[in-house]
């Protein structure tokens, strides 16, 4: 299992519609999401700064091809197309990127305790 942690701007008039969207996700494109291996998907935002963090866990074995089908999915394609406008992707990312992606720095796993 991965975890991998992403990060994005977002328009502060679409707040409200943003949050109404993802309150009830396509089940297509969650269906999507789970055939493509990703799990304990969530996204949080930072007020004011207006910043969206996705963190997902990635249970597969090769997260490109699982990447590349959730790309070509017609369903999910038309989520993004809807989603999208309302991103405003860093100018530091790298090229093909619309996330960016974060790098992990700490980890606290379960406790027994």
């Amino acid at each position: 299992m991965k975890r991998m942690g992403m990060v994005i701007g977002i328009a502060p008039e679409h707040l409200d519609e943003y949050k109404r969207l993802h309150a009830n996700v396509w089940p297509d494109v969650l269906q999507r999401l789970a055939a493509s291996n990703i799990s304990n998907y969530s996204i949080f935002l930072r007020e004011p700064e207006n910043l969206l963090f996705g963190y997902w866990e990635y249970l597969g074995e090769d997260f490109e091809a699982d990447d590349a089908a959730i790309a070509a999915d017609p369903v999910t394609q038309e989520w993004w197309k809807i989603c999208s406008p309302m991103q405003r992707p860093f100018d530091t990312r790298d090229e093909g990127e619309w996330w960016a992606p974060m790098e992990e720095v700490f980890h606290l796993g379960a406790s027994k305790m």
